[in-house]
């Protein structure tokens, strides 16, 4: 099986992840790989983004009372 790309971005964490989207919007034809099934890296699924949705309900939650 061969594949005609232009750009390969290797990991699909947050840099990987926006680096392809950026260059898919410019027009470029794109292959994201990475060895996760759910490309996002540990920030989208684990680390940063869960840590400040928490955070901004937790402010809510304080702002209401």
């Amino acid at each position: 099986m061969s594949v005609k790309t232009q750009l390969v971005v290797i990991g699909g964490g947050p840099g990987g992840y926006a680096a392809a989207f950026l260059a898919a919007d410019l027009g470029m034809q794109v292959t994201l790989v990475d060895m996760e099934k759910n490309p996002g890296g540990v920030c989208l699924y684990r680390g940063c983004i869960p840590s400040k949705a928490l955070l901004h309900v937790a402010k809510l939650i304080y702002e209401a009372e």
